[in-house]
């Protein structure tokens, strides 16, 4: 199967799940999804996504080979909203390393106080820190401070996962 060709064939529920079935668990294969999902350009990106994210969690440690790389590629200036949002969704589902918990939670903060972001990268960014949290429970403060913060102003969406964020940090 050509990924690529294959992803430009259709967007559809049973595009994705013919891809993820392909794909599996192999790396290999995986490797080649994700390098799709890097170089674009946009539509072939926010295609290969949706698979990705369904292969990573199905089999979540796909990633740990590619978190470098993922994290390296947000630090870009001026990437697409949908690497941004997919790839911190894929944060939620993936093994995170300690040695990557100060790079993630400087990325998912930012993304959080910054407004302008759109609000699925905020959300997910809170899901993906309440985990980190839980290893580092000094972070649980400046969490709640900012979602407190910004609640008052947010879209629903924010709010409902603020509130599940929140409950999970009072227990």
């Amino acid at each position: 199967m050509n990924l690529k060709t294959e992803l430009l064939r259709e967007n559809s529920r049973a595009q994705v799940n013919r891809v993820v079935s392909y794909v599996g668990a192999d790396p290999k294969k995986f490797k080649q999804l994700i390098q799709i999902y890097l170089n674009g350009p946009y539509r072939v990106t926010q295609r290969a996504a949706w698979p990705m994210s369904y292969c990573v969690e199905a089999h979540p440690t796909l990633i740990t080979p590619h978190l470098k790389t993922l994290l390296d590629y947000l630090k870009k200036p001026g990437i697409h909203d949908s690497i941004k949002r997919n790839t911190v969704r894929l944060l939620q589902f993936a093994p995170i390393p300690k040695r990557y918990y100060g790079r993630i939670t400087d990325i998912c903060f930012n993304y959080l106080e910054n407004r302008k972001e759109a609000v699925a990268i905020r959300v997910f960014s809170m899901t993906v820190l309440t985990r980190i949290i839980k290893d580092e429970p000094d972070l649980q403060k400046s969490l709640r401070l900012m979602i407190e913060d910004q609640m008052p102003y947010a879209k629903p969406a924010f709010k409902a996962r603020a509130r599940t964020v929140l409950n999970q940090l009072n227990q």
